[in-house]
């Protein structure tokens, strides 16, 4: 059996077990069980955690600093940002429409969240500028402390400063390129062993997230929680693959053969982060990204591209609108799509990063930062479907990048 047919076995194994053990949530069996798989699901999440850092670094480095040499830096780095603003665009669009066409929120009694609203208690809330201004200074930060933390994004922008300079520094450096292509080559290695554990790891997830999950609570916000999870599969299954096969001329059917297991374990997850070493191999592996576009574009969209995230955030704002009787105007719902776009690069170094940009959308066009409270139930749940998205969009803008500099590359 395949590592890929296992996987979805495994995916399959860890749904209808976790639906088990919910049925009996009060007995030794449920706490024991619980146990096992929390341990198995610690093991797998923290692997990948553990390879994240000196991955993205060094997937970085090599690619940029092969990009640099092969003078294509620029041209790629142009393709992945125009190819973020793009979907994420188009899935504001569609996250706001779908709202409006099924008016999500409008007749429902606000009254039976009032106490979940009056009791939650909000994070410290950012304005947009207080929220850039923090970024920046979570950002731009020393690397070494950076990498003790798990800061991201601020690691992406201290490896592209390295690529650029190998470069720039000519045979100088050529011991230290050939250091990073080593070292970027043992991680490669180090993650395809993680993968021996994938199976196991995705079934103990998936079996957690059913059986802890109280699915009761979706029937109060039903409707909200259905248009978005349709949307944003429909957002994922239609619209990505379409640009896809227009922009990247792949058919969409090898895409997602090729990138099941990064997508089961996104699912299985809800962190792009840490699905973002199985992403580089499936893209590299499976769908004959080169290297260097893969470990540039990969990395980097995991922090600029959350197609998913946009969408929910633009829909929930118009959803809590709704409940609250509030029509938002034109204007209003073009400051919501601006600042979900803002939100979804997340922000390094703020607690509950999450809570807090969902918080910014919704204070932008003057709705209360408690109404989040609404949003607290299901927002595990539908957390899973956007990431897959997120995941898949990193995967396809890479296909799509490198599809467009390798022709430029053979014309030259």
């Amino acid at each position: 059996m395949s590592l890929n047919t296992q996987i979805l076995v495994a995916a399959i194994l860890g749904l209808i077990f976790g639906y088990v053990l919910n049925l009996f949530p009060n007995g030794a069996f449920f706490s024991a069980s619980l146990y096992g798989i929390g341990i198995a699901s610690s093991i797998f999440i923290g692997l990948l955690k553990m390879l994240l850092i000196p991955l993205i670094f060094s997937s970085i480095v090599v690619g940029v600093s092969n990009l640099q040499a092969g003078g294509q830096f620029v041209r790629v780095w142009k393709i992945t940002v125009m190819c973020c603003i793009t979907t994420t665009t188009l899935a504001l669009a569609l996250g706001l429409a779908c709202a409006h066409l099924f008016e999500v929120g409008k007749g429902v009694d606000i009254a039976m969240f009032q106490d979940a609203m009056t009791q939650h208690q909000s994070p410290d809330t950012l304005t947009p500028s207080s929220f850039i201004t923090n970024f920046i200074q979570n950002t731009l930060i020393n690397p070494f402390k950076a990498f003790s933390d798990g800061n991201v994004l601020a690691v992406v922008l201290f490896a592209l400063f390295v690529g650029v300079a190998l470069v720039k520094g000519g045979e100088r450096f050529k011991a230290v390129r050939s250091l990073s292509q080593q070292f970027f080559d043992i991680m490669m290695m180090m993650i395809g062993w993680v993968m021996k554990l994938a199976p196991l790891g995705i079934f103990a997830l998936l079996a957690k997230l059913v059986a802890t999950e109280d699915i009761s609570v979706l029937s109060r916000l039903a409707e909200f929680a259905v248009v978005v999870t349709g949307t944003t599969i429909f957002h994922g299954a239609v619209v990505l693959p379409l640009l896809l096969w227009v922009f990247g001329k792949m058919n969409p059917i090898t895409f997602f053969k090729g990138t099941k297991t990064a997508l089961i374990t996104a699912f299985a997850t809800s962190s792009s982060s840490a699905t973002m070493p199985l992403s580089l191999k499936c893209a590299q592996e499976n769908l004959g990204v080169r290297p260097q576009t893969a470990g540039f574009v990969i990395p980097i969209g995991t922090q600029l591209n959350m197609d998913g995230t946009a969408l929910y955030e633009a829909a929930a704002a118009l959803f809590i609108a709704n409940l609250m009787g509030l029509d938002l105007s034109l204007g209003q719902q073009l400051i919501v799509c601006l600042t979900a776009m803002i939100a979804s690069l997340g922000a390094p170094g703020i607690p509950s990063a999450g809570m807090v940009t969902m918080i910014m959308v919704l204070q932008s066009v003057g709705l209360p930062a408690e109404a989040i409270a609404i949003l607290l139930p299901i927002d595990r749940l539908l957390d899973t479907v956007r990431t897959v998205v997120n995941v898949q969009g990193d995967m396809m803008i890479s296909v799509v990048v490198d599809h467009h500099t390798k022709q430029a590359a053979e014309k030259t």
